[in-house]
C-alpha cells in the first residue's frame, strides 16, 4: 500500500511541476511577447508552489529524505539509534497531527465559512489550503508505518 501511495503522490507532484512550468512560461510569454501578462498566471503559480512545497515535504518525509542533522545517531549503539529514530518519528507524527491535520482542518473550515475566494482565479481558498490536512494525513500515515517497522 505504501508503494502505491508513493507512486500516486510522486506522479501528482510531477504533474504539478509540469503545470507550474507551463504556467510560468505562459506568464513570461504574455508579459514580454504580448506586452500584458495574464492576470491569473502569477496567482496560479503561487498556489501551485504552495502545493508542491507542502505536498513535497510530505512525500520527502515518507521517503525519509527530509532534512536532518545526524550527529547523535551514528555515535549510538544500534538499538539506541533505533529508539532515537522512533522518538524522532513520534515527534514528527505529533507535529503533523496537531499543526498540519488539526490546524489545517480548522483553517479549511474558517475559509469555507467565510467564503474566501482568490482575487484572480476566484477559486475558494479552502481548495488552496486543503493541501495542509492532506499532507498532514500523509505524514501521519508514513510515520505510523515507520514506527511500526522499527518495532518488528
Amino acid at each position: 500500500m505504501r508503494a502505491r501511495i508513493d507512486k500516486i503522490v510522486g506522479n501528482f507532484l510531477v504533474l504539478l511541476m509540469a503545470v507550474i512550468t507551463l504556467d510560468v512560461l505562459w506568464g513570461v510569454f504574455t508579459r514580454y511577447i504580448l506586452g500584458d501578462q495574464a492576470s491569473w498566471s502569477e496567482e496560479l503559480a503561487r498556489f501551485l508552489l504552495i502545493w508542491i512545497g507542502v505536498l513535497g515535504a510530505a512525500y520527502a518525509s515518507g521517503q525519509r529524505m527530509h532534512l536532518a542533522i545526524d550527529l547523535l545517531g551514528p555515535k549510538l549503539e544500534p538499538h539506541k539509534h533505533r529508539r532515537l529514530q522512533r522518538f524522532i518519528d513520534l515527534l514528527i507524527l505529533l507535529f503533523a497531527l496537531s499543526v498540519l491535520l488539526v490546524g489545517g482542518l480548522r483553517l479549511l473550515y474558517i475559509t469555507q465559512v467565510l467564503g474566501q475566494l482568490s482575487p484572480s482565479l476566484r477559486v475558494p481558498m479552502a481548495v488552496v489550503y486543503s493541501v495542509l490536512p492532506i499532507s498532514g494525513l500523509l505524514i501521519v500515515y508514513y510515520k505510523i508505518l515507520d514506527i511500526q517497522a522499527k518495532e518488528i
